[in-house]
């Protein structure tokens, strides 16, 4: 029983503030039924300092990325991975990234463009609208004073030069360079750089110290003359093939005069060149090294390097090993590297499938457009992708991509000025994105497959927490 004085006080409180304590009996139900109590919420954007890529889905805020900008607070590394089928909107996101990036003064980019048709490369109208010339290599055009690379240029340091040799060489006959081939290629390069002076050394000067070695090239290891030739015979067979193959023109004399590596944007179109043969990881090497010792400057810019079909480049261990060293400048010289590559399973399960590793482990951001189921459970596997994300994968629409900035995972709209639309999208039957980008659908389309994908993408994420949550009750 309760103290008559307790009672009286408890009545004289509630008479003059009201009763200040209710007795409910308690409610039993589930998380999944509960969760409709909670106001609904957005996960935090990546901040407001960069560039503007588009929309979140669910949300409808403003998706602004700069990996110079979150480098450091939430990026461990500033380089990039985009995947996804063609006709989904890639190469749509990337031209606009580089013409919005390009609007900071402090950025420089470079492009590897692989694709194209009508002669001319996929990014040749964004490089005429900044009034740039692409750097076009092509062997038929080499010939006729079209532009040339020289991998013994002077401004290459003598190690550079001797290990883009070694990687041309090794790429080209698939396998390493053992020793005594090595050290027939370490002598005829060291002879060409000492004696010739009075131009740029060219690679036709390494051919021929292969062919006919210097007695003092053998006596500086004890061995005999003709040793030394057999050893540099294949070699020299390799390296002919781009002074007298199919790749003569582009790398066997001094550099074309006038390529300007202080433009803000520099585009190397590879379009004429075909994508499935040995030329592709070959040019590769050569621009990688090339740029690596010509380009890259500690004078406090930013520089994003973009490949286009970047598998070519990963699918090569020796290739894959260079650019391996061009992503470590990213700390130290400031420089996003971006591959572009349409499967996943192009480089994982690839040639190069240790260096593929190496590399996407270095890509802190990965930005996945659609792709069939199969392929996006294996891609959600190796980059360790939420479930829910890679379920809504499959019923991506155009133009929307699921972003992943280093475990912060949103759906995102690309969204495309209409300033930018004549750069971007082209009427070339072929290339990515003319007939099936989004935004040449009418606004009512659009809208509608927008709806669908943000509802599917409610349902599965619903679908999931209730599954997690339906053993748990709440009192």
């Amino acid at each position: 029983m309760r103290d008559p004085l307790s009672a009286l006080s408890d009545a004289f409180t509630s008479f003059l503030f009201g009763k200040v304590e209710t007795t409910r009996l308690p409610v039993r139900t589930s998380t999944g039924q509960a969760q409709a109590v909670y106001l609904p919420t957005a996960a935090p954007g990546l901040g407001d300092s960069g560039v503007i890529i588009g929309r979140e889905v669910y949300s409808g805020k403003g998706y602004i990325y700069d990996p110079f900008q979150l480098y450091g607070q939430q990026l461990p590394a500033p380089h990039w991975l985009v995947l996804g089928e063609s006709g989904n909107g890639k190469s749509a996101l990337e031209k606009t990234y580089v013409l919005r990036q390009l609007r900071f003064r402090d950025r420089q980019v470079v492009v590897l463009d692989a694709q194209g048709e009508d002669g001319v490369g996929e990014w040749n109208l964004i490089a005429q609208e900044l009034g740039i010339t692409p750097i076009r290599l092509d062997p038929t055009a080499a010939l006729n004073g079209g532009i040339r690379l020289n991998p013994l240029d002077p401004s290459i340091t003598t190690t550079g030069q001797l290990a883009l040799l070694r990687t041309i060489i090794e790429v080209a006959m698939g396998h390493g360079l053992d020793e005594r081939s090595g050290f027939a290629l370490k002598v005829a390069h060291a002879y060409v750089t000492a004696t010739i002076t009075e131009r740029q050394p060219v690679l036709m000067d390494i051919v021929e110290q292969l062919r006919h070695p210097k007695p003092e090239s053998a006596e500086a290891m004890n061995v005999d003359i003709d040793d030394v030739r057999a050893w540099g015979l294949d070699v020299a067979l390799v390296l002919d093939r781009l002074v007298d193959g199919d790749l003569r023109g582009m790398f066997d004399g001094p550099t074309t005069v006038g390529i300007d590596l202080d433009a803000p944007l520099i585009v190397f179109d590879l379009s004429h060149i075909d994508r499935n043969s040995i030329a592709m990881p070959i040019l590769m090497a050569i621009v990688g090294v090339w740029l690596e010792h010509t380009w890259i400057r500690p004078d406090r810019k930013k520089r994003i390097f973009l490949v286009e079909e970047a598998w070519h480049i990963i699918n090569s261990p020796f290739v894959a090993q260079l650019f391996q060293r061009l992503l470590k400048f990213g700390r130290r010289l400031g420089l996003s590297f971006v591959a572009v590559v349409h499967h996943l399973s192009d480089v994982v399960d690839g040639a190069a499938a240790k260096e593929a590793a190496a590399i996407l482990k270095m890509a802190s951001t990965r930005t996945i457009y659609a792709q069939k189921t199969d392929e996006a459970r294996a891609t959600g596997r190796v980059i360790g992708l939420p479930r829910w994300a890679v379920e809504i994968i499959p019923t991506l629409t155009p133009g929307i991509a699921v972003w992943d900035v280093n475990g912060n995972v949103q759906v995102v709209k690309h969204l495309i000025t209409e300033a930018e639309r004549p750069l971007v999208f082209t009427d070339r039957a072929m290339t990515e994105g003319s007939a099936a980008d989004p935004d040449d659908l009418l606004p009512d389309d659009l809208r509608a497959a927008e709806l669908e994908t943000e509802q599917r993408a409610a349902r599965i994420e619903n679908q999931q927490r209730l599954n997690e949550s339906s053993q748990s009750t709440v009192a």
